[in-house]
């Protein structure tokens, strides 16, 4: 726990908001909800992070139901 409120620390430093975090079981150990301004910030978290070699992170960008249907 303590490593990952420092990761988190990490990534609210970058401009981006850590919204929920959970363990699950399959393919991953966690999924991270993170909220970004915008994709550059959110690329920059990943970068930072990924160049360390000890995670591995996929950006899903979403878009909400309403702005689907105007």
């Amino acid at each position: 726990p303590q490593r990952i409120r420092e990761v988190n620390r990490e990534v609210e430093a970058f401009g981006a908001k850590v919204i929920a975090q959970y363990a699950v079981l399959g393919p991953y150990d966690f999924v991270n909800i993170v909220e970004a301004p915008d994709n550059e910030t959110i690329a920059r978290v990943s970068l930072a992070l990924g160049a360390r070699g000890t995670v591995h992170i996929i950006t899903l960008p979403t878009v909400s139901l309403e702005a689907l249907h105007g």
